[in-house]
């Protein structure tokens, strides 16, 4: 690995919100960190103006902060290698950029985007690899003046040799090597002045002091061009891992936001980080997921913590293979934890931003009481809308369910309204309104009626909550109350004509 103190880094771009392969990169990054009791930095790479988004910013920082993905040094908390925007550090990039041509390892190039284009054209006619032609490489300084005069300035490309190769090593692959002849003199400084990827990660990962940087693997094919960069300055290296990248669910073609909309049988697959704090995740569960997509725990065990996971965490086992999203998995796992790791008090605070989104009028106390009722059923915090949103809408505007719902199998609307009946006149003296109260005397009642438990059980349900699928019949009466309960029963009976 490394001898030195282990300084891991995520560098995402502001231009747009985080992408949930973004995510899976800072967490393999930050476990890392973690594991070793190392530092985990943030950095924003906002050289490229022209795709900045507003507030993008600030959606990477909500995002990470959701998946509990904490950063010791980076734009908002300064540390001792800042600044951590790459658009502050301008001068650095000039400077070291100069530096590389002073030594000959770089050349300022003067062609124009017209004339690079028509390089591309012919060589595409002459059935011929697209690229650069090289034209600036050997200028003679007389020939530079000449453009500088014109007042021309120049992009900085890399100089890279002719012949030979170049390898270099990646944690999960061991050393790969690539002809120098299939690599591009790459662009390291634009003639604006900012810096191209290439040139700034390795600066910044230098001065920076980066032990480790995890990226996908699709920056792999410039892997030769950053250790050309790297071994002209001279610099040590940092362990470089190049991660698997996620693929759609039916393993075709990588997951990308062009294809936020895929959609996996009925279920829509969440591209952005955003998408899963919108639908009801719970943070801890995602994070489990997202560490189980080409690593795993080392014993079989598909659900852990966050703790658990620093502790066993080994970036060697990182599959190489990339990996098909398995969304469905993600609503199993996060059931799981709601059923089994959360305790109801816990669910009940992240009921309040499904049913406000809902438009329903959330409550503290009556959420603590709901919150054992939906635990067993959800897959997701927003499932409490469908399940118990009826908990939290204006008692005054309740609507009995239609009579086709009310009416269970092998009863009809005179049965139903019957059994109603004879439900309020028993419901009047039972003491306490408790579930289990509920129990026996409906259980009694049905007996007398002549109706299974699923009958009478089912009107009740449909009858007080006024929907088909809803939280247990008698719970949901308790928790609604005597009073209340008693009216939506009335209200329902009163709705079926016989």
């Amino acid at each position: 690995m490394t001898a030195r103190p282990v300084r891991t880094r995520f560098a995402p771009s502001p231009t747009g919100p985080l992408h949930i392969g973004g995510v899976r990169t800072a967490l393999f990054s930050w476990l890392l960190a973690r594991h070793h009791g190392g530092q985990f930095i943030l950095r924003i790479e906002d050289t490229d103006q022209k795709r900045f988004v507003e507030g993008s910013l600030e959606m990477i920082y909500d995002s990470l902060r959701w998946f509990g993905i904490d950063w010791d040094e980076g734009p908002d908390r300064g540390g001792p290698f800042g600044p951590y925007m790459q658009s502050e550090r301008l001068d650095l990039y000039q400077e070291w950029a100069q530096w590389l041509v002073d030594h000959d390892r770089a050349y300022p190039c003067y062609c124009s985007s017209e004339r690079l284009e028509q390089v591309n054209q012919e060589k595409v006619e002459k059935g011929e690899p697209s690229g650069y032609d090289r034209h600036c490489r050997s200028l003679t300084a007389d020939e530079r003046a000449a453009f500088a005069a014109q007042g021309i300035t120049p992009v900085i490309r890399l100089k890279v040799p002719l012949e030979g190769s170049v390898t270099g090593n990646d944690l999960l692959r061991g050393d790969v090597t690539f002809e120098n002849s299939t690599l591009q003199d790459a662009v390291l400084l634009k003639s604006d002045g900012y810096p191209t990827y290439h040139l700034a990660h390795v600066i910044d990962d230098h001065f920076m002091e980066i032990t480790h940087t995890t990226r996908a693997n699709e920056w792999l094919p410039s892997f030769p061009l950053h250790i050309h960069i790297w071994q002209a300055f001279g610099w040590e290296m940092p362990v470089h891992v190049h991660l698997p990248v996620l693929l759609n669910p039916n393993g075709q073609g990588k997951l990308s936001k062009r294809h936020a909309a895929f959609q996996q049988g009925s279920q829509k697959i969440l591209v952005l980080a955003k998408e899963y704090i919108d639908a009801g995740y719970y943070p801890p569960a995602v994070v489990n997921f997202l560490t189980n997509i080409g690593w795993n725990f080392g014993d079989e065990r598909e659900v852990f913590s966050v703790e658990e996971a620093i502790e066993r965490f080994d970036i060697t086992r990182v599959q190489v293979a990339n990996s098909a999203f398995p969304m469905d998995k993600l609503d199993w796992l996060n059931g799981v934890w709601i059923r089994e790791r959360m305790e109801s008090d816990a669910i009940a605070e992240w009921l309040r931003a499904p049913l406000e989104n809902a438009g329903l009028t959330y409550d503290a106390e009556l959420a603590r009481k709901v919150a054992p009722l939906v635990k067993p059923r959800m897959k997701t915090f927003n499932d409490v809308v469908e399940l118990a949103g009826f908990f939290f809408a204006d008692p005054a505007q309740f609507t009995p369910a239609p009579a086709a719902d009310v009416i269970q199998k092998k009863m009809d609307a005179a049965a139903s309204r019957r059994a109603l009946d004879a439900a309020l006149a028993a419901l009047e003296s039972v003491e306490p309104f408790t579930a289990a109260a509920l129990l026996e005397h409906m259980t009694a009642l049905g007996q007398e009626l002549g109706l299974s438990n699923s009958q009478l059980f089912g009107v009740l349900r449909v009858a007080v909550s006024a929907q088909k699928v809803s939280t247990p019949t008698f719970e949901t009466m308790e928790v609604l109350g005597k009073a209340e309960s008693l009216r939506r029963i009335a209200l329902t009976r009163d709705s079926l004509t016989e």
